[in-house]
């Protein structure tokens, strides 16, 4: 069963490399810091700080794992994992950066363009 369509997730769950697409796509997100950032399944994404836009790609690379660019040279990949609320509600996605130890919360914010 796609964790995307199940009816609870755990937070902390990893993401399926098979259902990132679906959880990244599935609403813009806002950063604790009031970034926003969109992805499109056509594997773009925009991310909008203090106004200002920035464009990059995204992909699941073929170990299953999350992957951004940012040009000109800027390549990261992540390990995903879920957001969730108490009753197993999705409420955004973890990025952890494996390398650099960094991690970051996504929330979803519907409405937002």
């Amino acid at each position: 069963m796609s964790t995307t369509e199940a009816p609870a997730i755990n937070d902390g769950d990893r993401i399926d490399p098979a259902d990132i697409a679906a959880a990244l796509t599935r609403a813009p997100f806002t950063y604790a810091d009031g970034a926003t950032q969109v992805f499109t399944p056509d594997g773009r994404t925009v991310y909008t700080e203090n106004g200002t836009q920035s464009s990059g790609e995204w992909k699941v690379d073929d170990d299953g794992r999350f992957q951004s660019f940012w040009p000109p040279s800027e390549y990261t990949t992540y390990d995903v994992s879920w957001i969730a609320s108490p009753d197993g509600g999705a409420l955004g996605i973890r990025f952890a950066d494996p390398n650099r130890g960094t991690k970051f919360d996504g929330r979803y914010t519907p409405g937002l363009s």
